[in-house]
């Protein structure tokens, strides 16, 4: 059977729509101490008491740890360092010490036997903190190239991606178009919060951990590097994730204290964060500021292209360093042919919470920032959104297109596609369903009630090297046992590489065990990260069956005295071709390659399996188009989105449904961080989203139809299986998209200035009045 391409369900849904799934909160084990982390309530300032006595002499209370505590210099470190950075001096402390910067950092740990008695103890610490005045506004940093407050430096990187004369091309131009956007703060916010659970093995030295997904082998080496132990004394369990979307999985400071503490008792230790402690202390992400600006010829053909970025990342580094800001200065130019390019990026420390990566980082703001400008370039120059993108695409031809500039340590090369033919498609796609005719047939200005059409266009990327090892075994009973590096966050990777390892084996996808996130059973992993679980855990997982396939044609061979080349193998079977009795499944070939086997040549390995490593120098990228129809309220400003496309190309869908439900999911976010979400702070640095009340996500109610043109034109020539990630593509483009449809909407000659468009935003947007613009404060 062909298993690649079906849509089959997913394996994991039997056990997690049963209630049967093993969740962070689900793992609990014998005589465990809970633990609570008590967080500074200032924003920044000095640690004049950090007074434990009451909280430790508090009933149930086992122990109160601060930093002094910790071994000396404990911080956490970069793990995707950008190279000619240096951010040694801005990593977080495991434990703030002397100096607070955000309000949510961690001062101390309480532990006990029990999980309220550990919060009602937290509330027995002395915290003393001499306040000094926050730094809330990064984009001041436009005036101050240094940008010091005070003596604090809060410039941590400067960064700059380019090629080509933009001065000349700017100086040549016959139309100068610029913008200014900000991408307002949020996050991803999965259905569980963070949970820990670490359980020591006194006698051994051992550790079992419950609960670090996404790059658990990497997780655990730095554990072992900072706990002093051998990486094989600690074992991280694969457990499912309610989502993860980048900010699950890190390395934080809870994952060094509750393991450090679980080795300091002797006893198994358990965190589960609650959802306040989430919002204020998991990653943030998006918050940048864009002057971006295009040199257009007369004929509205781009001739150079500047962005002047601002990001602003909190108190911190944390562990993606400045990744998320060069993603978006390398990926600005998206698909387009653009001669000359120069972007700029500062990497502004304010006194929030730290930032990291969020779906599609870099990539959600970059293509905001172009495609808004783009929009407004359109009207000015007086032609058609859609006519000007289509004049400026690269074409097949010209690819792959390599462009001097680097991102994530790998060159920049678009490696296939047909930019033209896809939004030609997308727009045919949007005509027949009505989409035009739906944004013109709105109930009239008159009601206060307008509607508006949004296209956007993006590259996105996927399957970041530089390596994903796999193993493929059959056992004696004929089942085909995968185990993966990649982690299963949501995504379906269970059902994906099952199918993989099936299509090489002939084997049925439902004869297919995948062990995902174990770091005994798979301990060469990198993980699940920047959509590369199918194009490089796949391709690994694809390797490693295939060399199962050839052994077992040998083995088979052997046994059935024939030639390896008359024999097929399909359904789990090797058959002699012309000769239906001659035939082994792959149960009995497992078997005849036991140990004792007869079959066994002198010095052959037994058994049925093979581990393979996939190696890749360069990531692929994707592409795709975005169209949204909204209905804007000028009398309160709510905008309602009403019908939603994305066409994407993605080489080829391993399992069409679960690329489309991972296309959904992504739209789902995107309008979150259009309209709703934001993380916002009061002057003293003090966050005003902390619950679902303030923060707001985005429910059904709120999301449209989503119509997805699902492509597979261009299989990427990188990888084995022609694939390219899907996991980000849904997102990507839905700020540009709704964001230009508002603009349609409005009636707008310049940008909208300011996401999320929420409806305060907006009414200033609609009435004219000057709306939050870069540097209005925090």
């Amino acid at each position: 059977m062909t298993a690649i391409g079906t849509r089959l369900p997913r394996q994991e849904d039997p056990r997690l729509l049963r209630g049967r799934g093993r969740f962070g909160d689900d793992m609990s084990a014998p005589g465990q101490l809970h633990a609570r982390v008590v967080r500074s309530p200032s924003a920044h300032g000095r640690v004049r008491t950090l007074d434990v006595t009451e909280a430790a002499r508090a009933p149930g209370i086992t122990a109160v740890v601060t930093a002094g505590d910790l071994p000396e210099g404990m911080v956490i470190p970069v793990r995707l360092a950008i190279a000619g950075t240096d951010l040694s001096a801005f990593l977080q402390p495991v434990l703030a010490r002397d100096t607070v910067r955000y309000v949510g950092e961690p001062l101390a740990v309480v532990v006990g036997d029990d999980p309220y008695a550990c919060e009602d103890a937290a509330d027995l610490v002395e915290i003393d903190i001499a306040d000094q005045p926050p730094v809330l506004d990064a984009s001041d940093a436009f005036d101050d190239g240094a940008f010091h407050h005070g003596d604090q430096r809060c410039t941590a990187a400067e960064l700059t991606r380019c090629y080509g004369d933009t001065d000349a091309a700017f100086a040549a131009a016959a139309h100068v178009v610029r913008i200014e956007l900000a991408i307002g703060r949020h996050s991803g916010v999965p259905l569980e919060p963070r949970c820990l659970l670490a359980v020591p093995d006194p006698d051994r030295g051992a550790l079992a951990i419950f609960g670090m997904t996404k790059v658990p082998v990497w997780n655990r080496d730095l554990l072992a590097d900072l706990l002093g132990l051998d990486e094989t004394l600690i074992r991280v369990h694969a457990i499912d994730a309610g989502g993860g979307f980048g900010v699950r999985g890190e390395f934080y400071p809870e994952d060094f204290l509750i393991p450090w503490l679980a080795m300091r008792t002797g006893r198994p230790v358990k965190w589960a964060e609650d959802r306040a402690e989430h919002l204020m202390a998991v990653n943030h992400s998006r918050q940048q500021y864009h002057r971006v600006a295009a040199a257009f010829d007369a004929d509205g053909r781009i001739l150079g292209l500047t962005d002047d970025i601002i990001q602003d990342n909190g108190a911190y580094c944390r562990t993606h360093g400045v990744a998320v800001p060069e993603l978006t200065a390398a990926m600005l130019p998206g698909p387009y042919r653009v001669p000359a390019y120069r972007g700029r990026v500062r990497v502004v420390l304010t006194n929030k919470t730290p930032c990291g990566t969020y779906r599609a980082p870099g990539r959600f703001e970059g293509t905001a920032a172009r495609e808004h400008l783009l929009d407004v370039a359109a009207t000015q120059l007086g032609i058609d959104p859609v006519a000007l993108r289509e004049q400026n695409l690269l074409t097949r031809a010209e690819m792959p297109h390599e462009r001097p500039i680097s991102t994530l340590g790998t060159d920049l090369v678009l490696d296939t596609g047909d930019y033209p033919a896809l939004l030609a498609a997308a727009v045919e796609e949007t005509g027949r369903l009505g989409y035009r005719a739906q944004a013109g047939a709105g109930p009239g200005s008159s009601t206060g009630r307008r509607r508006g059409f949004g296209l956007a266009m993006f590259v996105e990327k996927s399957g970041l090297g530089p390596q994903e090892t796999a193993d493929v075994t059959v056992s004696r009973s004929g089942a085909v046992h995968v185990y993966s590096g990649g982690t299963s966050l949501g995504q379906g990777i269970e059902t994906v590489l099952a199918q993989i390892a099936a299509d090489a084996l002939g084997a049925d996808p439902r004869s297919v065990r995948v062990t995902a996130g174990d770091t005994a059973a798979q301990p060469f992993g990198s993980g699940s990260w920047a959509s590369r679980s199918t194009v490089v855990g796949g391709s690994a997982v694809h390797q490693a069956a295939a060399a199962v396939r050839e052994r077992a044609l040998e083995l088979a061979a052997r046994i059935l005295e024939a030639s390896e080349e008359d024999l097929d193998l399909t359904d789990g079977a090797i058959s002699v071709r012309g000769d239906p009795g001659a035939r082994l499944t792959l149960a009995e070939i497992a078997r005849a390659a036991a140990p004792a086997s007869r079959y066994l040549r002198k010095g052959e390995p037994s058994g049925l399996s093979a581990r393979r490593r996939f190696e890749v120098s360069h990531m692929t990228y994707p592409y795709g188009v975005h169209a949204a129809v909204v209905e804007v309220d000028t009398g309160t400003g709510r905008v309602r989105v009403l019908r939603y496309l994305v066409a994407y190309e993605v080489g080829r869908a391993i399992n069409p449904m679960l690329v489309e439900g991972q296309l959904r999911g992504g739209v789902a976010q995107g309008i979150g961080g259009a309209l709703f979400e934001e993380f916002r702070y009061d002057e003293a640095g003090q966050p005003q989203a902390i619950t679902f009340i303030e923060y707001r996500l985005p429910t059904a109610a709120e999301i449209p139809p989503v119509d997805v043109l699902l492509c597979q034109d261009a299989p990427s020539p990188g990888n084995p299986l022609g694939v390219m990630g899907a996991g980000e593509g849904g997102i990507n483009a839905v700020g540009a998209a709704v964001a230009n449809a508002v603009r349609d909407a409005l009636g707008l000659a310049g940008g909208v200035g300011q996401l999320p468009l929420t409806p305060a935003r907006v009414c200033a947007l609609a009435h004219a009045t000057p709306g939050p613009v870069i540097g209005g404060g925090p």
